[in-house]
């Protein structure tokens, strides 16, 4: 008899409790009291009004911001301050949607733990699309786990092994180089381009390299102990990241660029606030940028529509004519 009284489930009555508080309240919406001791007995908790002051307490105790106000005649309940803030979780739910390199599918599993955050009402606010001109998410699902691997080798100081995939023209992963072998000391993971990036050493060409991530495969630890360390210490990968164009590798070379005085913030927000602008004269402005000088680099360039123009020097000056010559042949201009 005493166990029915107390309800089959007595011992889980806190961690209901909280479950409660966590997903019907929020800074909108309250319970009073019979609501809080009808909904526990829906998982078999009885529960009275003078045990239930005690468990608040308690709750307040261990962290949870149990609030109460009065209304009339009333008492409500109400869970006020959580880790995150509605606004924090609808950003990282936009990164989540908008970003190409996590799937569909993945997506959504994250967005249904973020919303588990929140009260189901504020969680209803987080269903939303973001709706983004030709977004195309990545098919390959492995990333996750290849970037876990990626840490765990790291973490522990080791080398790795992978094969590296291209796809053909049936759609199909195909690795590269017939199902070589990749091996590379693996140093910090980079985002850029809406893409991931393994940054490494490669101690057979003693230089730093990258992979794409999402295009690795077979990722296996090797018993072997991470070298170039002392190069990478001297890698600056923030500059590596600035001078790379869709990560296009290139030898680093200084480019003075010139533009109508419009097109600064393009240039601020392709290489920083601390490059330094010269003015030309009233409505031009000339600056010098390190890139790693490619022909994606020149693409970029060509994008601005002849807003901004390479002045020097002039060997990339010859090279984007050269770009030009060849389009002009392809589309005999």
């Amino acid at each position: 008899m005493a166990t029915e009284r107390k309800g089959r489930n007595q011992k889980l009555k806190m961690l209901y409790l909280m479950k409660i508080f966590s997903e019907e309240t929020d800074d909108n919406h309250y319970l009073t009291m019979p609501e809080i001791i009808q909904k526990l007995s829906t998982y078999s908790v009885n529960a009275d009004r003078k045990t239930l002051y005690q468990d608040f307490d308690e709750l307040r105790k261990f962290g949870c911001d149990i609030l109460t106000f009065q209304e009339g005649r009333k008492y409500y309940y109400y869970l006020g301050h959580r880790d995150f803030e509605l606004p924090e979780l609808k950003l990282l739910v936009d990164a989540v949607q908008s970003s190409k390199f996590i799937t569909d599918k993945k997506s959504s599993q994250l967005i249904r733990k973020l919303e588990s955050l929140v009260s189901k009402y504020e969680g209803s606010k987080l269903q939303r699309q973001v709706f983004i001109a030709g977004r195309v998410k990545t098919m390959n699902e492995s990333i996750y786990y290849n970037v876990d691997k990626i840490h765990e080798a790291i973490s522990a100081d080791k080398q790795i092994k992978f094969k590296y995939f291209d796809w053909n023209l049936k759609k199909e992963m195909e690795a590269r180089f017939d199902g070589r072998w990749y091996q590379l000391n693996p140093m910090a993971l980079m985002w850029d381009d809406e893409k991931y990036y393994l940054v490494g050493f490669d101690d057979k060409h003693a230089c730093i390299i990258h992979y794409r991530v999402d295009k690795m495969m077979d990722i296996h630890i090797i018993d072997k102990p991470r070298e170039g360390k002392k190069a990478f210490e001297e890698f600056n990968l923030a500059h590596y990241a600035k001078t790379l164009f869709g990560m296009y590798v290139g030898e680093e070379t200084k480019v003075t660029l010139e533009g109508g005085n419009h097109m600064v913030g393009v240039l601020i927000d392709r290489f920083g606030k601390d490059i330094i602008i010269v003015p030309v004269d009233d409505n031009h402005f000339q600056t010098t940028v390190t890139v790693a000088m490619s022909n994606h680099f020149l693409g970029w360039i060509m994008s601005l529509e002849g807003e901004i123009r390479i002045v020097e020097p002039d060997s990339v000056v010859e090279q984007m004519k050269n770009l030009i010559k060849q389009f002009s042949m392809q589309y005999k201009i």
